[in-house]
C-alpha cells in the first residue's frame, strides 16, 4: 500500500513540564514499562487545542488551569505496521503540545475512570529511554525530542 492509500487517524499529545525543566511520563497500565505521554484521538467537531485539554484530564485527570500551552508541533505520522489497521485507520497523525504544569503532583491521578496508565514519573527530556517504546513510536518520539528539547536518540536504539 503506497502512502497515499494509508488513512491517519488525527491524535494529540501532551508534553507537561513542571518548573525544573522535568517532564511528565506515563506507564500503560496493560504494558509494564512501557512509557510515554499522555494522547489520544480527535472527537469530531474539536480543535486540536480542545482534544488536548480533553486528553489530559481523561486520561491522567489534570485540568486546563494546571498548565499552559508554551507550543504546539506537527504532523508527525506513524504506521501500526504489519498491514493492522486500528478502526479503520493504518496509523495516526499526531499533534504535540508542550505546556508548562503548574499545578501540583497531588492532581496528578492516573486511576480515572477509563485507565490507561498505572504510573507517573517526571524525568529530563536526556533521560528517557526510547526502548520504552513500541517500535511503530519510536521515529516519532525521536523526532518530538529533537524538536522541542534539542535531544537526539536513536529511533532503532
Amino acid at each position: 500500500m503506497s502512502e497515499t492509500e494509508l488513512k491517519y487517524q488525527e491524535n494529540v499529545a501532551a508534553i507537561l513540564r513542571n518548573a525544573r525543566g522535568e517532564i511528565l511520563i506515563c506507564e500503560r497500565v496493560s504494558v509494564k514499562g512501557a512509557w510515554q505521554f499522555p494522547q489520544g484521538g480527535v472527537d469530531e467537531g474539536e480543535t486540536l487545542e480542545q482534544a488536548m485539554v480533553r486528553e489530559v484530564w481523561e486520561e491522567i485527570g489534570v485540568k486546563a488551569w494546571d498548565f499552559t500551552l508554551v507550543e504546539r508541533r506537527g504532523p508527525y505520522r506513524y504506521v501500526f505496521g504489519k498491514g493492522r489497521t486500528k478502526r479503520g485507520f493504518h496509523g495516526k497523525v499526531q499533534h504535540y503540545f508542550l505546556c508548562d504544569f503548574t499545578g501540583a503532583d497531588a492532581s496528578i491521578n492516573v486511576a480515572t475512570e477509563h485507565p490507561e496508565f498505572r504510573a507517573f514519573r517526571w524525568v529530563r527530556p536526556s533521560d528517557f529511554e526510547i526502548g520504552w517504546l513500541p517500535e511503530m513510536k519510536k521515529e516519532v518520539y525521536a523526532a518530538v525530542f529533537a524538536d522541542f528539547f534539542g535531544v537526539k536518540m536513536g529511533a532503532s536504539a
